[in-house]
């Protein structure tokens, strides 16, 4: 799981933008301060730090899938110096122009995504120390040295600045990915609590057919077989549902779900949440999946991502027009849907914030269940919530994407 907050895509685009016309501007700046002083005429070194412009952009703008942050890291904080060792050397320095101020953007917005992003913390500080110390010695490379203090205190002031904040992110993300661990260890603790109920459920119903086997061995000898296979599935099932469930350690927050009352939980679950406030709620449950058997997690799952999706409804859009529950059995899958329209005014930040991680815990409680789940926004300005998972048995009459008639329940 990625530790760093995403930003909106909207977000990111307007930040990109605005950091590929910063440093444009800045090099048509250093372009136009080209000017030569009264007997210097222009040389080579003057145009240094301008042609290596376009290679500190490029190690800010680079995907991090081409290179990492280390890397580039250490990448640029070697040319930055040995840049300005070389022009410090030339016994002819740059008489017009400036150190390289596209050059210094791009090095700070290095400097605050390695504070924010490099591990371990020991290289961190190095790549740091070694990108902050280029920024602070570039005005070396002038040949006037009037305003080299100035300079130099603020850069020094723009490095505090940037590694400041990067340290600040940085500690945001670990508190971030402290609370995604918090929020995976809960829903193993809650499973450790109900994972006798499961058991149990499958256990009663081997001990029952055995039973009954015992009874009718002597008077219907022949149906003892048909039993036994009953038992033999049983077992299975049982098997095939602890290896899941102790695997991930995961259960819902709340009440369990009773094997074979998913659909009545799902309607007691839209009853409250109209009860506390929220609008009313339609439940659709296609007939072909009120068929299907499924395992017990699965119906827990199910329920939990119908209350995490209703919870989010009520916190982010509680004056949604309309909220509409659907279950239907889909290419062998059984899908649950839940859609809410755009709401009639914009709703006020939740308690607490937002951000949370309730869609986190359901993404990975779908996925162990054998199951995906997927979310976000819908063209009319809506949020809808698309869960699927598998069905041990699709019913009597199901084909590979029946979907039967409606049952519709509004609260």
């Amino acid at each position: 799981m990625e530790p760093h907050a995403p930003l909106p895509r909207r977000a990111r685009w307007t930040a990109t933008g605005a950091l590929y016309l910063l440093l444009v501007l800045l090099w048509l700046a250093d372009w136009e301060s080209l000017q030569p002083l009264t007997g210097y005429p222009h040389t080579a070194a003057d145009f240094v730090a301008l042609a290596a412009a376009p290679l500190f952009a490029a190690l800010l703008l680079a995907p991090h899938r081409w290179l990492s942050v280390r890397r580039r890291a250490a990448i640029a904080a070697a040319a930055s110096w040995a840049v300005t060792l070389a022009l410090v050397a030339l016994p002819v320095r740059s008489a017009a122009g400036s150190w390289g101020l596209p050059e210094t953007a791009a090095l700070l917005g290095l400097l605050l995504g390695t504070a924010r992003r490099a591990a371990p913390a020991r290289a961190a500080v190095v790549l740091c120390a070694a990108l902050g110390t280029a920024v602070v010695a570039a005005p070396l490379r002038l040949r006037h040295y009037g305003d080299l203090v100035n300079y130099a205190f603020v850069l020094t002031l723009a490095v505090g600045a940037a590694l400041g904040l990067g340290c600040y992110l940085r500690a945001l993300d670990a508190r971030r990915a402290r609370a995604v661990a918090a929020v995976r260890q809960g829903e193993r603790l809650e499973l450790a609590r109900d994972l006798h109920d499961f058991v149990a459920h499958h256990v009663t119903g081997i001990v029952v057919q055995a039973q009954a086997a015992r009874t009718i061995r002597e008077t219907a000898p022949e149906r003892v077989d048909t039993m036994l296979l009953g038992i033999e599935r049983a077992g299975l099932e049982t098997l095939d549902s602890m290896r899941r469930l102790v695997r991930v350690l995961r259960e819902e927050e709340g009440r369990g779900v009773r094997p074979g009352e998913l659909y009545a939980g799902l309607a007691e679950l839209a009853a409250d949440f109209a009860r506390r406030g929220g609008p009313d709620v339609t439940v659709r449950i296609d007939a072909a999946a009120r068929r299907a058997r499924l395992a017990p997690e699965v119906e827990t799952s199910v329920q939990r991502a119908v209350q995490e999706a209703l919870t989010n409804v009520r916190r982010h859009a509680p004056a949604a027009a309309t909220v509409t529950v659907r279950a239907a059995l889909r290419g062998g899958q059984l899908t649950v849907e839940v859609h809410n329209g755009p709401a009639a005014e914009r709703a006020a930040a939740p308690a607490g914030g937002r951000g949370g991680f309730g869609l986190v815990g359901l993404r990975e409680r779908a996925e162990a269940v054998g199951g995906a789940l997927t979310a976000g926004p819908t063209p009319e300005g809506g949020w809808q919530l698309t869960a699927s998972f598998p069905v041990l048995d699709p019913g009597p009459g199901a084909g590979p994407d029946a979907e039967g008639g409606m049952a519709r329940s509004d609260p």
